[in-house]
């Protein structure tokens, strides 16, 4: 016997109401365990992967890829099997070869887990996880292909591989990754094309989907006289940032304050410290310590201001934030006690960061709790930026791309390597003097990094 559970969408954390189903990684009739990961979704905050809390077999899919759904809504549907709770030491075996298996596929790369919405063990909260041993035998039963790995789903569906028509050769016949693979290898090229593989009219991809949802409007826009080319729904992301920017503007009175660097001496310093064996801590990092050390002098720009209260509070500690272009836009994820790392440890804690970003792996916590926001908008070729603060932060220091110029050096003229910053700040939690002190301390750190970092 049968029964179904739905799995709601569980509270993703920071207050968020809803997420956007990005892509589905089951699909009805496949077989899950407890923890496998069923969705992806996509937050204001980052793109995770929610886990099932529940084994059995996908009865229906509570909305399409592109869809919204709201916190406490179903998400998806499975059939759960009524088994005994008395297993023979050969399904106790199978079990463990299943989980193992299972292990394997995963450490092999599916992806981010949410935690804390499956479970790790049998006997948390209580509920003791059903054998897989009981998910088999009801999968072979109701002719099911036997998949426990969202990886290798994922392999087969991007293959166009029927597995329906794959033989597993785990444990209890689990199909594996190395079955798919044969699979895939074995594929003949009018099997392929039978699948619509080779038919560009029949495949939709997520991009052509994508494309089609963006059809021209018929009608013309009654300001401009002009058609619409397309209409784009905004994401949970995007709309966070528009309010999060929105906010910003209506409750900051900001001030801009910018000063053109000689930086020769840092990226010499930068090459000083690289080796065959050891590249260094990099560019940024370097900054980021400057920066760092430049707030704990000027304590009032690393903050914030309660409006209810009326007071202006300065922090006992720096995450330093730091803008990261990704394909879902820009992300400001923070160094979480930046004032406690050496330059390498700042180093080492960018690359990490800068990799979840790209990957959209980011964690909320990483993503809300900046103090302070590090911008080098060098990397998109431009000089200077009068950036928006991050709210509820009170300042953002931007660095501009590094190029030779003339300049002079001891009365004659120089080619240097010279870059522009600016510092955008909340005018309620300083006057222009502080501003101008925090800057003129940084800039100096960068003409003159060796005698800084003997002060440091």
């Amino acid at each position: 016997m049968t029964t179904a559970q739905t799995f709601l969408l569980p509270d993703l954390g920071e207050g968020l109401t809803e997420a956007e189903i990005v892509r589905w990684l089951v699909a009805v009739g496949d077989v899950v365990v407890v923890d496998a990961p069923v969705a992806e979704v996509e937050t204001a905050k980052s793109i995770v992967e929610v886990p099932s809390p529940y084994a059995g077999v996908v009865a229906e899919l509570h909305g399409a890829e592109g869809s919204m759904v709201d916190v406490g809504k179903p998400l998806i549907t499975i059939g759960v099997p009524a088994v005994g709770e008395d297993t023979a030491a050969e399904g106790v075996r199978e079990e463990d070869e299943a989980a193992e298996a299972y292990r394997k596929e995963e450490q092999a790369g599916s992806g981010n887990v949410l935690i804390g919405y499956g479970t790790s063990d049998g006997a948390r909260n209580g509920r003791r996880r059903k054998p897989r041993t009981a998910v088999v035998a009801e999968a072979v039963a109701s002719s099911v292909p036997l998949v426990i790995s969202p990886l290798v789903r994922r392999m087969a569906r991007d293959a166009k591989v029927d597995l329906r028509e794959v033989s597993g050769s785990g444990a209890g016949g689990l199909i594996i990754r190395r079955d798919v693979e044969a699979a895939i290898a074995g594929a003949r090229p009018e099997a392929a094309l039978a699948r619509g593989a080779g038919s560009p009219s029949t495949v939709q991809t997520p991009a052509l989907q994508a494309l089609a949802a963006q059809t021209p409007a018929a009608s013309a826009d009654s300001r401009t006289g002009l058609p619409e080319l397309r209409r784009i729904p905004m994401s949970g992301f995007r709309k966070a940032v528009a309010a999060t920017l929105s906010r910003s503007r209506a409750e900051i009175p900001e001030a801009t304050t910018w000063v053109d660097v000689d930086a020769t001496a840092l990226v010499e310093l930068r090459e000083s410290l690289r080796t065959s064996s050891d590249p260094g801590p990099g560019l940024l990092a370097l900054m980021a310590r400057f920066v760092v050390a430049g707030l704990q002098k000027y304590p009032e720009l690393n903050g914030f201001v309660d409006t209810e209260r009326e007071e202006l509070v300065q922090y006992d500690g720096i995450n330093l934030g730091l803008a990261a272009q990704t394909e879902r836009g820009l992300v400001v994820p923070a160094v979480v006690g930046a004032h406690a790392l050496t330059t390498r440890g700042l180093d080492a804690e960018i690359r990490r960061l800068t990799g979840s970003a790209r990957e959209g792996r980011l964690t909320a916590n990483e993503l809300s709790c900046g103090t302070f926001t590090l911008n080098n908008y060098g990397s998109f070729g431009v000089d200077g930026s009068a950036a928006i603060i991050n709210h509820p932060q009170v300042a953002i220091l931007g660095v501009g791309r590094i190029i030779d110029r003339p300049w002079v050096v001891d009365g004659e003229l120089a080619i240097r390597k010279l870059t522009q910053l600016s510092l955008v700040f909340d005018h309620r939690v300083c006057d222009g003097g502080v501003a101008a002190g925090f800057l003129r301390f940084v800039a100096d750190a960068f003409e003159s990094p060796t005698s800084a970092f003997a002060d440091l």
